[in-house]
């Protein structure tokens, strides 16, 4: 009896945490280095190779693509820049790049076709992630973990806010983008006020070093950790619990209801997919050829990956191997 009851429980366990396969690769003209889900039901990849490309997410047909002017090396050669960050708002589109000098950023916004350049490398802002908050205000993430809000047509920041100390790594925005939290190097996670810059909250313990990615869904946070620590915080309490990795963990996504997480948790760039309340595994997502940069939910089932290389994975947890 209790061998059968052993042999029942195992069954269990390897029924549960199942390997899944992507359902589909979108194959993109550069490097995914950034990836959102539109309000349109599309998505919007920004690259390497100084473009963004969109497709919808019925039939991954490519609707849409814009690219920015190319920029001067170190070498003084012109190069494709490369788009660190990318969002939609309506019909206007948002494309942040490097511009090779001193690290400073060009920002730009597309609307019906005509490219408007919003900041240059005159302006000397070095700037990382940009999103969009409503049709006019763009709030943006600064390597020395400063935040600003900007209003795209009189080109002034109502607000710019030092967060701390360490260096900027990413920021989540809440659904109603009221709330963003703050990673950096310091593992010490900033809740802020998106229409003050003020900070609501500090979450911290469970990350000791520096947060590569965070998410926030359903007033959870998940960031993602060098430390090898796939940390998880209630906001309102601010009590946090992890999950412990085997590697890095470059890169964390929640579910709409926040109950599902996933981690990027070991060096074979495998997906991990928990139950937030008991941490339990529920699936290994395998395929994925390099580098996590982000990952996306659709639903609580389809979500979306990119990494250092030109597959974007399309995977869906109802379909399991």
């Amino acid at each position: 009896m209790r061998k059968f009851c052993f042999f029942f429980l195992l069954s269990i366990w390897v029924w549960a945490v199942q390997t899944v396969s992507p359902i589909h690769q979108i194959v993109v003209n550069g490097f995914a280095k950034d990836m959102v889900l539109t309000p349109a039901d599309t998505l919007l990849i920004a690259t390497d190779n100084g473009h963004i490309e969109e497709y919808t997410i019925s039939n991954y047909e490519k609707i849409k693509e814009i690219s920015i002017p190319k920029v001067k090396d170190f070498m003084g050669d012109m190069m494709p820049a490369r788009i660190l960050s990318t969002d939609r708002m309506g019909d206007t589109y948002l494309l942040l790049s490097d511009s090779g000098k001193g690290g400073y950023s060009n920002l730009f916004v597309e609307r019906q076709g005509k490219l408007t350049q919003i900041l240059s490398p005159n302006d000397k802002e070095a700037i990382i992630k940009a999103r969009f908050i409503d049709s006019s205000h763009i709030l943006l993430g600064y390597l020395g973990d400063e935040v600003a809000l900007l209003n795209i047509d009189s080109k002034k920041e109502r607000y710019h806010v030092q967060l701390g100390e360490s260096k900027f790594s990413d920021f989540a925005l809440n659904e109603k983008k009221t709330e963003a939290v703050f990673a950096c190097e310091s593992g010490i996670l900033s809740v802020i006020d998106v229409q003050t810059g003020k900070i609501i909250k500090q979450l911290k313990g469970q990350n000791l070093d520096n947060v590569y990615r965070v998410d926030f869904k359903n007033g959870m946070v998940s960031a993602a950790g060098k430390d090898r620590r796939g940390a998880l915080y209630n906001v309102q309490t601010g009590e946090g619990s992890y999950i412990e990795g085997s590697f890095f963990i470059y890169a964390t996504a929640l579910s709409p209801s926040a109950r599902k997480v996933a981690f990027a948790m070991d060096e074979n760039n495998d997906i991990s997919i928990y139950n937030t309340l008991t941490k339990s595994k529920l699936a290994v997502l395998k395929g994925q050829k390099s580098t996590l940069n982000v990952i996306v939910f659709k639903d609580e089932n389809k979500l979306y990956s990119a990494s250092d290389d030109n597959t974007v994975m399309v995977w869906d947890l109802g379909k399991q191997n």
